[in-house]
């Protein structure tokens, strides 16, 4: 299914899971409507994530036709405690029947998309069953609609359902993953991480390392979600052995958080807070506003999967830490393969590898990006902007 003439009135139904915050998510969701501002201004754009009150205000001002919903998730949560036939059916039922009133103008309203777009992430995981109904949910809207289904840089290990996920997959008109794990499953493309598509927004990316080759800040983050406790204690540990082991003495080590309150109260940084002074703890909120602070020299200690990702790309060097044996593990283990040569410590390690980099990925990271960019320009060719009436003009 095609996007349409140009005469056509488009909207852009996006499905992301932005707005929990969570950077990651959120640097994808900003990356594509900042894409989509340069590349189709004149269309309407649909963000449909969990809070889209909170999402007004993270992306304020980046696309200037963007609407916020939750309509898809909603209808996703509503499968919450069902199995997966009573899933679908539900599915079903709400999207292509109407009827219900906690639903119907949202449907009825989203039915105006000519494209809906699964945007990248991990949330299609079997960490959040219900989620593979998201799938389902956006399939089943696009055929109402009569709207091209498209999905890029999907995340799905630990599968929900193989079979219902390539079922449903099936009808987009393309789709990608961001892991090979994700693409052999799910019968889809091998593509490159959504992630990639406005990397040279990072402040840090391009930047020349020091000449002098002094090494720059020691930067950490550990999540407590996702970990058990064993995990999670094991990580804590052997983080502060290798900062009390003298290795990093005399470099100023700091803090960053991904998800407001999960990297911080009671959690890993409280741990760590007698060796990291509070100066130099990030909060979400500077995070967002100042921009990732990943440059070339640094060294960074982390297990999300975002930041791995990135300071690798602005020339860092580090240690990336899996919480678990599928899901972060599939993660880090998928920038591994793209080369980011940062160390990886598995599951429960008491000791950390030494940190690592590979000096070549500044480019590959740029090849990358343009790999992203060619897969969206190809989904959104440029639109004309449209020119202004004579009589506009004539009565300046």
């Amino acid at each position: 299914m095609s996007q349409g003439s140009e005469n056509e009135k488009q909207t852009i139904h996006l499905v992301s899971t932005a707005g929990h915050p969570n950077f990651g998510d959120e640097l994808i969701a900003a990356s594509w409507l900042r894409f989509l501002a340069k590349q189709q201004p004149d269309t309407d754009v649909v963000l449909d994530c969990p809070d889209p009150g909170l999402a007004t205000w993270l992306f304020e001002g980046i696309h200037p036709r963007v609407k916020f919903t939750n309509i898809l998730w909603r209808v996703s949560w509503a499968t919450i405690d069902a199995d997966p036939d009573e899933g679908d059916e539900v599915i079903d039922r709400l999207v292509l029947d109407l009827g219900s009133p906690l639903y119907d103008y949202g449907l009825i309203e989203s039915r105006r998309a000519t494209t809906i777009h699964l945007v990248g992430g991990g949330h299609i995981t079997a960490n959040w069953m219900h989620h593979g109904r998201l799938v389902r949910a956006a399939r089943r809207l696009s055929e109402v609609a009569g709207a091209r289904l498209v999905a890029t840089g999907l995340g799905l290990m630990p599968p929900i359902d193989p079979e219902r996920t390539r079922d449903d997959l099936a009808a987009c008109e393309h789709a990608t993953a961001r892991d090979r794990p994700s693409a052999e499953m799910a019968g889809i493309e091998l593509g490159v991480n959504d992630a990639f598509l406005d990397l040279p927004a990072l402040p840090g990316f391009g930047t020349r390392p020091d000449p002098t080759g002094q090494p720059g800040d020691v930067w950490i983050s550990l999540q407590h979600d996702l970990a058990d406790p064993e995990t999670f204690d094991a990580m804590v540990a052997a983080v502060r052995s290798m900062i009390e082991s003298g290795r990093f003495d005399g470099r100023t080590i700091r803090y960053l958080e991904s998800i407001p309150g999960h990297d911080r109260d009671r959690k890993a940084y409280d741990l760590l807070a007698d060796l990291i002074p509070e100066e130099n703890f990030m909060t979400f909120v500077q995070l967002w506003h100042e921009g990732f602070p990943g440059r070339p020299l640094q060294t960074w200690i982390t297990t999300r999967y975002h930041f791995h990702q990135l300071a690798a790309a602005v020339g860092a060097e580090g240690i990336a830490i899996e919480v678990d044996d599928d899901y972060y593990h599939t993660k880090h283990q998928s920038l591994a393969e793209l080369g980011t040569g940062f160390a990886i410590a598995p599951v429960g390690s008491e000791k950390l590898p030494e940190p690592s980099s590979d000096p070549e990925y500044r480019i590959k990271a740029g090849r990358l990006h343009r790999a992203k960019l060619d897969e969206a320009e190809a989904l959104y060719p440029r639109q004309r902007t449209r020119q202004a009436a004579p009589e506009a003009f004539s009565r300046r």
